[in-house]
């Protein structure tokens, strides 16, 4: 029989380094992962490419902070596959109450077109999914996301694994060792994820315009 986690014992697994999943949003089992190649989103080297670039400075969304962090996490969970099974739902939704999870909304008027949520320990953000209705929702979030985690004092983005999509913002992998060590300096940093409002769009451009 499988113990269930309380929200406490799952930010002490995080700071360890272990994140869980589900096979699927039905089985009610949880895996502990610890790769030996860590995925991270380095906040000083997003890459926007110069549509992604444009689009942002259209202003095309409303984004928001922590305003409907269920329904985001809901979002990244309406997939023919998904590792977001309930009791890891309930987990994440009683740590957003506690104030360690968060999300960024993507709103096209009153309709959610996208976001991403994740977890923030100290100066580390641990991102567990984001998603998209629209075209470039998910990648203007990640873009507020990693202007806005530097602003707060924040110096390690995590993102477990290095996907695709990831790569192409930037995305990249470093061994278990070096995640472990960037992990424990950066669990002491002094940040905090409401220390100031979301950025402009002029400031996630301008922050993140890359020389080539």
């Amino acid at each position: 029989m499988q113990i269930a986690l309380t929200p406490e014992t799952l930010l002490q697994a995080y700071r360890l380094g272990v994140f869980p999943m589900a096979e699927s949003r039905d089985d009610p089992r949880l895996l502990w992962f610890d790769p030996v190649l860590r995925g991270i989103l380095p906040l000083d080297g997003l890459h926007l490419s110069r549509s992604l670039r444009r689009r942002i400075r259209a202003e095309p969304f409303q984004l928001t902070l922590d305003t409907a962090f269920t329904d985001v996490l809901d979002g990244c969970a309406d997939r023919p596959s998904t590792w977001i099974n309930r009791e890891i739902r309930a987990l994440f939704v009683a740590l957003h109450a506690q104030g360690h999870a968060h999300s960024i909304e993507v709103w096209d008027n009153a309709e959610l077109v996208g976001g991403v949520y994740g977890l923030a320990i100290g100066g580390v953000f641990c991102g567990e999914s984001m998603f998209s209705r629209r075209t470039d929702a998910s990648k203007i979030a990640l873009g507020y996301l990693v202007t806005h985690l530097r602003s707060c004092g924040f110096g390690l983005f995590d993102t477990q694994y290095l996907t695709e999509h990831l790569a192409s913002l930037g995305g990249i992998e470093i061994p278990r060792a070096q995640y472990r060590a960037l992990l424990s300096e950066n669990l002491l940093a002094d940040a905090a994820f409401h220390r100031l409002p979301l950025p402009t769009a002029q400031d996630v451009v301008q922050r993140n315009t890359q020389r080539s």
